[in-house]
């Protein structure tokens, strides 16, 4: 996907994607990670995300990265905070105490710029980005990340009735993408309150995905 094309929507305010709270499934399943208080959480994609509110308030460090710096800015405007901007490589890097968000193209950062992540929330990653992206993407993200574990929120839908982003992923997906590396947890499934966009039915499906212990997970399908 053009980088253009999410430049363009921040610059037109166009992120009806972007929640005004911490995500329900977030709030109800992080402790589904068993991460102790301190534990630095990777956000891709992460946009201006309230989820970062949410988990700095509840004692996590964050890491993000993001490519619009319009996103950025109101990230650190929303939380009141001023950081302290340097080059990382091709990306800038924001930090404050807690925070370090690296602007750029995600699949520029490398794993000695990111640093050591202890887990990885991905709400908004994934699902930002067509078929021809994802393997690439889930490639690079267990590369940086050493494979750190996840908790994955995706939209499933019939992807003939709505254009993405956000992009349908189905359970087949998430498993061809990561069943290689992890041992798949599907957690939960809930149907979309007044459709995506309010356009069609979709189901938002958390899974968390815990460091393998065999090449065969065990996951129910669901699709």
């Amino acid at each position: 996907m053009d980088p253009n094309f999410w430049h363009q929507r921040w610059e037109r305010n166009d992120i009806a994607f972007h929640e005004k709270a911490g995500n329900p499934l977030l709030v109800k399943h992080f402790s589904d990670l068993s991460l102790p208080k301190g534990a630095r959480v990777f956000v891709p994609l992460c946009g201006k995300t309230h989820d970062i509110h949410w988990l700095l308030h509840n004692g996590y460090r964050v890491a993000g990265a993001e490519l619009s710096p319009i996103a950025v800015q109101q990230l650190f405007d929303d939380l009141k905070i001023e950081p302290t901007i340097t080059a990382a490589g091709p990306s800038q890097h924001y930090r404050a105490e807690g925070i370090d968000i690296f602007r750029g193209d995600l699949f520029a950062l490398t794993r000695e710029t990111l640093g050591p992540v202890d887990a990885v929330y991905d709400r908004a990653a994934l699902v930002a980005l067509p078929e021809a992206m994802r393997r690439r993407y889930a490639t690079h993200l267990l590369e940086i990340t050493d494979k750190a574990p996840q908790l994955l929120i995706v939209f499933e839908y019939d992807q003939n009735q709505l254009e993405g982003p956000p992009f349908s992923i189905s359970d087949r997906e998430v498993k061809e993408l990561y069943g290689g590396s992890y041992d798949l947890n599907f957690l939960e499934g809930a149907e979309v309150s007044g459709g995506l966009k309010g356009k069609c039915v979709a189901t938002e499906k958390v899974w968390r995905l815990a460091v393998t212990t065999s090449h065969e997970p065990a996951v129910p399908s669901k699709g």
